[in-house]
This record gives C-alpha cells, structure tokens and sequence, in this order.
C-alpha cells in the first residue's frame, strides 16, 4: 500500500475513534427494588395465612401516607406481658424497655410465676423494675418517686388465693383489680380479665359497666383498654370469648391484652387488637390463624413502645435483639 493511502486510512480510523469518545455513554436501567410503600393511602400488610418474622411497613388509619417523622409524641409507654420468670429473656426484655426511657409501663399480666407467691414476687418484678415502682418495699435498689408502674392480673398471678402477694405489692388506684389513670393525652383502662375477679368478666358484669361508664366519661384524646386474657388470639391457648366486650362501641381506641406468648396485632370493630405476651415465659406457636389477625412473630422475646399526642397514636415492638418487629400508628384528623 502506498504511503499516501497508509495515511489516508489513519486518518478515517482516527476521526471514527473521536466520534465514537464524543458520543453519550448508554445509561442500565436500575435493577427493581421492592418499595416499602404504595401509592394508596395505607400500606401493605402480610397476608393473614402467613406468620411473618421480620419487619413489616407502618400501618396507618390516616387518609394519607404518614411522614417520615412524627413530632411531639408527649407519652411514652412500654408494655410487657407474661413477663415474670425472673430468667434471661426477662432481663433482656427489661433492658430494652430501660433503654427506652418510657415515662410509664403497663404489664398485661403474668407477672409473678409461677404461681403468684409472695416468695417470689420481688425477684420476679422489683428485681427488674423496682425504679419504676412507689412504694417499693422491696430488696433490689430504690424505687421511684411516684408510681409508674401500672399491671393488669394475669391466671399466674391469682394462683394464690385472693392474688393476696400482688395486691399487697404494688399500691395502685382504684379497688387495684381494675382501675383507670390519665397520662397526658391518654386515659388508660386496667381491667381483671380473671375468672376469679368478684365483679365478674363478662360484658355485663360490673366491672364492664364500670368500663363503659368510664369511657363515656373520659375526655382524653385516646382511650386504652388492657387486661391479660386476649378477646382475639391466634395462638396455643386462643381467644377469650367472656372478653369479647364492645370496647369500639364504648370508646376504646386500642385494646392490649397478654395469656398466649407471642405477639400478634388484629384488627376489630375498626381498632386494634395486640396480643403482647413475649416479656419472658416460654414461647407459643400460632394455631388457628384468625381473619382479624393482620401480623404475628414469635421468633424471640421482645416488648411494645407506645408513644401518643393530641393526635396521634403508635405502638411498635421490638425484639429484645433491638429489631423493629412491628409499627402501627393512628391519627386523627
């Protein structure tokens, strides 16, 4: 080949490789990725035949997506249930409710087993909780400069006769079998979901009519209703059908209950049902899986945070390991 062409060629292979350095890079679309959200108002939920064990999305009632933060929550509550085994999993549980820095905590019962004894109570419950505790009386430290501390009575704890060692413990309001206090914009209702309560269980025994009366009164934002037998359960032992009040038609906004070892949220009537009963007994399965029922775990032993507003109310639960298991938050207009 000639110089010349030599040269000529060079040149039409160089200009080709400046245009192609000159023209725009393509572009790979991003690989899809599963979003923790939808553009419907509320979020998705598991399936009610699955039994899910890691986080799920927040829930809402708003007509809207929620925002990612949600400022001035004025109360902070823990919740534990069936707690009182005084082993690891309760210091655990313990441990993360302390890192928590509630203002209050509500037991849904269970908190002295195994059956309810004066020999037991302290290293059962103070043990662990005794700063939350007015009067403490007991061995494990000071308690707190005003009561904090709110149970409900659980089958464990009136396993002694009268459940004498528990009312003779703790000093709380009312007859202390059931009794209602306000915390900032929530009116709290303690109920003796027991058999073995005097003022009976049923929806029109006294004690219920007592509730109802007290709902209708209460001017707080939130009203909660918590006791130890579940109205709705999917777990070993089930529900308690003499619970099965209309706690949304008298006013309840939130119902919180314990007895089967695992946790669990439904929805009934309208509002939600927990099932919170992982603070430290022994572990259950899921049985007959029930159509309210919207999430459950049973993976580890874990606790509930509630947080509330004028506005707005959330209950989350957390593994003792610190993982989000469960967030559901309500709102009001």
């Amino acid at each position: 080949m000639k110089s010349k062409d030599k040269y000529s060629l060079f040149l039409v292979f160089g200009l080709l490789a400046l245009l192609a350095a000159c023209a725009p890079a393509s572009v790979t679309p991003p690989s899809a990725t599963t979003s923790t959200a939808t553009a419907s108002p509320t979020l998705l939920e598991p399936s009610p035949t699955t039994s899910p064990v890691s986080p799920t999305p927040l829930a809402t009632l708003s007509a809207t997506l929620l925002p990612s933060a949600t400022p001035n929550l004025s109360l902070r509550f823990a919740v534990i249930g069936d707690f009182g085994e005084g082993n690891q999993a309760e210091a655990d549980v313990a441990t993360l409710v302390h890192s928590w820095s509630p203002d209050i905590i509500l037991t849904v019962g269970d908190n002295n087993y195994p059956s309810g004894k004066t020999s037991t109570i302290d290293a059962n419950i103070g043990q662990y909780y005794h700063d939350f505790i007015f009067p403490y009386t007991g061995t494990f430290g000071p308690g707190a400069p005003e009561n904090r501390f709110f149970p409900t009575l659980g089958n464990h704890d009136w396993y002694t006769p009268g459940a004498q060692p528990y009312l003779e413990y703790f000093s709380l309001p009312g007859n202390e079998r059931y009794y209602d206090f306000v915390r900032g914009p929530v009116h709290f209702f303690a109920l003796d979901s027991d058999e073995n309560e005097p003022d009976g269980v049923g929806s029109t025994s006294v004690q219920a009519a007592w509730l109802r009366q007290g709902l209708a009164a209460s001017s707080s934002s939130w009203n909660i209703v918590y006791f130890h037998y579940p109205p709705y359960s999917s777990g070993m032992h089930g529900s308690t059908t003499w619970m099965r009040w209309p706690f949304a038609a008298w006013g309840a906004d939130a119902v919180l209950a314990g007895h089967d070892h695992t946790y669990e949220r439904l929805m009934v009537d309208g509002i939600p049902y927990f099932v919170n009963g992982l603070g430290g007994g022994g572990i259950y399965n899921f049985v007959a899986i029930l159509p309210e029922s919207k999430f459950r775990y049973n993976a580890n032993y874990g606790a509930m945070l509630g947080s509330a507003s004028e506005r707005e109310l959330r209950f989350e639960f957390t593994s003792r390991t610190g993982e989000l298991i469960d967030q559901y938050e309500i709102r009001k207009p």
